[in-house]
């Protein structure tokens, strides 16, 4: 795809909302916005996205102080590498930390073909996003899954070599179980663990989460929106494109989408008690499950992403917090937050 360059916007910041805090990711990890921004949608799996408006939203999220940028070399095969590149085009570098997931293999046709984590791989997938995004390092370099074929100790470790030499600055890990993590953290620091983390997927509660704590591996939480369905602006009688993967996710269809937007409406009612959105609410829970849980906005309009930083101004009190849980309590959810195909390579969900 051919690069755009988007015209002159208005600034949709709002000055009176609490600045974006900065923490660090885990105890090893780079300083960091404590609020991420995920680009995926902005290349792939939900339907068509203007670029010049994708741009434009990574320019409004900068500059309202949202440092952490999130991509994948396989979102758009590359495409969503470049676009990256072309939004940071006249900043500087050492302004942001860029975040990249690698190793699932995708085909022309846009097929997934499985994941390819082995060492020569991996320093592979590496040279290829430093030159998409035309820079000399990447902060958080990380394998979107775990391959079954090849151990977790060998694929850290040929990240660690590519710490050695420069390239790469710290080690991610995304949607992996707890005896992973600490086999990972036996070869090389592990800064944070990329998993999807909203009210109605809180899996990781039981077993991950307090072994990324003993370790000392922050959380950068994807999907705190469960993909719109938590939005409040997703109806029933939505339409969705055939390039739209929730065309084909079980918490998307018939009965299940009933069921989850009755959960969405009585989240609702606590959300305008509280004089927010949905999304704020929603986006504020995670927020609040700790300092070290780092939520990713999937914003890809300005709109939206002027609508998720409000969830900085969202204090949850401890009576809020009750009230979340009584409207959406833990595994009210219906269907599996991915495919049956999808959910077998889910480390984190054995």
């Amino acid at each position: 795809m051919t690069s755009t360059t988007p015209a002159a916007t208005t600034d949709l910041t709002n000055s009176s909302r609490r600045a974006v805090p900065t923490t660090t990711l885990g105890t090893t990890g780079p300083t960091t916005s404590a609020f991420g921004l995920g680009l995926m949608g902005m290349s792939d799996l939900y339907g068509p996205s203007d670029e010049a408006e994708s741009i434009a939203t990574v320019h409004a999220a900068l500059d309202a102080g949202v440092t952490l940028l999130d991509t994948g070399d396989f979102y758009g095969m590359g495409h969503n590498e470049l676009l990256l590149h072309d939004a940071l085009r006249g900043r500087s570098r050492s302004d942001v930390q860029i975040s990249v997931k690698f190793g699932a293999l995708r085909g022309p046709d846009n097929s997934w073909l499985g994941y390819n984590t082995s060492p020569a791989a991996t320093k592979a997938a590496l040279a290829y996003s430093l030159r998409r995004l035309r820079t000399d390092y990447i902060d958080v370099y990380r394998p979107a899954r775990l391959d079954p074929n090849v151990p977790i100790e060998e694929t850290v470790g040929a990240i660690a070599d590519l710490v050695k030499a420069g390239y790469v600055r710290h080690i991610g890990l995304s949607e992996v179980g707890a005896d992973t993590l600490r086999r990972a953290a036996a070869v090389h620091p592990i800064s944070d663990l990329q998993i999807e983390y909203s009210l109605i997927s809180r899996g990781l509660e039981a077993e991950v989460l307090p072994t990324a704590r003993e370790l000392g591996i922050g959380i950068t939480a994807y999907g705190v929106l469960s993909r719109g369905l938590l939005s409040g602006h997703w109806r029933a009688d939505r339409e969705v494109v055939a390039t739209d993967f929730r065309g084909f996710s079980p918490r998307f269809q018939g009965d299940n989408l009933t069921h989850n937007l009755a959960l969405v409406e009585a989240l609702r009612a606590v959300a305008d008690a509280k004089g927010a959105s949905v999304a704020q609410v929603a986006i504020a829970w995670v927020a609040s499950r700790g300092s070290d849980i780092v939520p990713l906005v999937g914003a890809r309009r300005r709109d939206r992403l002027t609508e998720a930083l409000g969830a900085l101004d969202v204090v949850l009190t401890a009576a809020d917090l009750a009230a979340i849980e009584a409207a959406v309590p833990n595994g009210a959810a219906a269907g599996d937050r991915y495919a049956a195909a999808q959910m077998a390579h889910l480390d984190s969900e054995r």
